[in-house]
């Protein structure tokens, strides 16, 4: 008779011989065997969600199941950054609509409009962001198996990804999976030392949908391959065979869960009015605007004026005297600018921020107190004016009824505005610089060599940077998307100097990237740069070069009309009290 086997009081206590007699002893019973590839089967990404909160033991179990991933050498590299504060969603979001709107400008006509209409507003509507990091600060000769792969720490982390993904489907929360984002640019905002990289951000909460199958193919990027063609044998195909196929296209939360909730309730297909129902949400979301009532108006348009002392370097078609003549008929109401808003519905507020030959009689004064210099030897304004002129739009701004849209006058200040769009994103005078109205090639070439010698006095302070080469009417204006966004209002931006000022405000308060709605494109060359950086989709392209606030008065009146329309159409089910 054999002698008894030790049997290890830890561990794992089977023998040699009972795992050759079952070898499928191990299996989990089959009803076990079904949820968990129920399960599997079930997970989808998540793209909306409700705003009820996760509770922490239920957080901890997911983040739990993370934990329990393999990895590398054991090395556990994962760590969950667990973010819940709405500041640094807002953030996180407008970077992945700028992400988003940058990827779609590399795609087909149709392609990017189709990820356009992609619903990406899960990093604002759910409750918890999770950002998975990995720390690579260990040297990879440190950990087994990451000499041969020295990624395999991000490997791991991925699958931390995948557990806590099937984890919280398990227990009916929704995962979506965020990486449209420069991963250094997501790497400030979350303050991260160097070595620790991101894996993407993680839309943790209560599903607000429930999708039979894939998000990206209900909406027609493509099918899920069958598995005969993803699955090798033996070695990889020859050259001359059809390679696996690839799918990859370059592509505060209660109040906006509410809002969306309402639009749900109309007899209509989701989003039928297309790029009008993200505006018409954005702004219905914000504490201060609610569906405008017919034939009345609703709305501000702040027209802002000024001169600037670059044009004597022949950066314009047309002579300064013209800033003061557009600026008299704006306010006689004739101006091209203020008769579109009152066509749509607006009031008008007509400002003088610097106009050559004192104050425009009958406009709002907010003048600086010392005449504008060239941006080229970068004294445009003093640094005491620029702070004056910013709290004068602050004012006007907080006073406006709203929404605030924005308009400007002023002969070269398409040069003024290229030249600060160049210092903000960082870019060449080329890639900003256009024409203007009625330029010629000539011409040109000198706003590119003034904007070259401008960018000599570039500034990582908004407000540095408006005095070295701003001018009056965009310091204002970026007072005014200050305070209209203080006060919970919308901003309807026009062409590029009024975007160049909303990216002012942005730099200055993150927090007022919430509060912008893109009119429209103009046909100045920075315009579509700047509005992407914002993450904004523009609602018009009529190739506008009036000015004056044309297109955003436009803009305004259609959101208008879009929203008195959602109020009067048909809706089903149960309302949605408040909204």
């Amino acid at each position: 008779m054999p002698w008894p086997r030790p049997v290890p009081l830890i561990g794992d206590r089977t023998s040699a011989e009972q795992r050759r007699d079952d070898p499928r002893a191990w299996a989990f019973e089959p009803q076990d065997r079904d949820a968990l590839h129920a399960v599997i089967g079930a997970r989808r990404d998540i793209r909306r969600f409700r705003p009820d909160p996760v509770e922490p033991a239920l957080l901890e179990r997911v983040l739990e199941a993370a934990h329990h991933a393999p990895s590398v050498g054991h090395s556990q590299p994962w760590r969950f950054l667990v973010i819940d504060d709405a500041d640094t969603r807002q953030r996180a979001a407008t970077m992945a609509d700028r992400e988003r709107l940058s990827q779609a400008a590399l795609l087909t006509e149709d392609a990017g409009r189709r990820l356009a209409d992609l619903q990406l507003e899960g990093i604002r509507e759910a409750p918890l962001g999770v950002v998975v990091c990995c720390d690579r600060r260990t040297p990879a000769a440190g950990v087994l198996g990451r000499s041969t792969f020295p990624d395999a720490d991000l490997w791991s982390c991925a699958c931390a990804i995948e557990n806590l993904w099937l984890a919280a489907r398990a227990e009916g929360l929704g995962v979506g999976w965020v990486t449209l984002f420069e991963p250094a640019e997501l790497a400030a905002l979350l303050h991260l030392p160097d070595g620790v990289v991101t894996l993407g951000w993680l839309c943790l909460g209560w599903p607000d949908e429930r999708p039979p199958a894939p998000g990206l193919e209900r909406a027609g990027w493509s099918r899920r391959a069958p598995l005969a063609d993803v699955v090798l044998h033996g070695r990889w195909p020859d050259e001359d065979r059809q390679s696996p196929p690839s799918h990859l296209q370059a592509p505060d939360q209660a109040d906006v869960v509410r809002v969306r909730d309402r639009a749900d309730e109309l007899l209509s297909p989701p989003s039928s009015l297309g790029v009008l129902d993200r505006a018409v949400d954005r702004m219905l979301a914000l504490p201060t605007h609610e569906p405008p009532v017919r034939d009345e108006a609703w709305g501000t348009l702040v027209l802002v004026g000024a001169d600037h002392a670059v044009t004597a370097r022949g950066v314009s078609a047309y002579p300064s005297s013209v800033t003061r003549d557009v600026l008299r008929a704006a306010v006689a109401g004739e101006a091209l600018g203020v008769v579109t808003a009152d066509a749509n519905g607006l009031d008008v507020v007509v400002v003088d921020a610097g106009v050559d030959g004192g104050l425009v009689e009958g406009a709002h004064d907010a003048r600086p107190e010392a005449p504008g210099g060239d941006i080229a030897d970068g004294g445009a304004l003093r640094t005491a004016d620029v702070d004056r002129l910013i709290a004068a739009g602050r004012r006007l701004g907080a006073e406006a009824r709203g929404p605030v849209a924005l308009g400007e006058v002023g002969i070269g200040n398409t040069t003024v505005a290229a030249a600060l769009a160049a210092a903000l994103l960082d870019v060449g005078p080329e890639r900003v610089v256009g024409l203007g109205a009625g330029a010629d090639s000539d011409i040109l070439d000198r706003k590119i060599a003034v904007v070259a010698l401008a960018l000599r006095h570039r500034s990582d302070d908004p407000r540095d940077l408006l005095a070295a080469m701003g001018g009056g009417e965009i310091a204002v204006l970026t007072g005014v998307v200050l305070g209209a966004a203080e006060t919970g209002k919308a901003v309807v931006l026009d062409g590029l100097a009024t975007t160049v000022a909303a990216l002012l405000a942005v730099r200055i308060e993150p927090a007022v990237a919430a509060h912008l709605v893109a009119g429209h494109r103009s046909r100045e060359a920075g315009h579509p740069l700047v509005l992407r950086h914002l993450g904004l989709e523009p609602l018009l392209d009529l190739r506008l070069r009036s000015g004056e606030g044309v297109g955003a008065a436009i803009a305004t009146g259609m959101v208008r009309n879009a929203m008195i329309a959602r109020s009067r159409t048909a809706r089903t089910g149960s309302p949605v009290h408040g909204a």
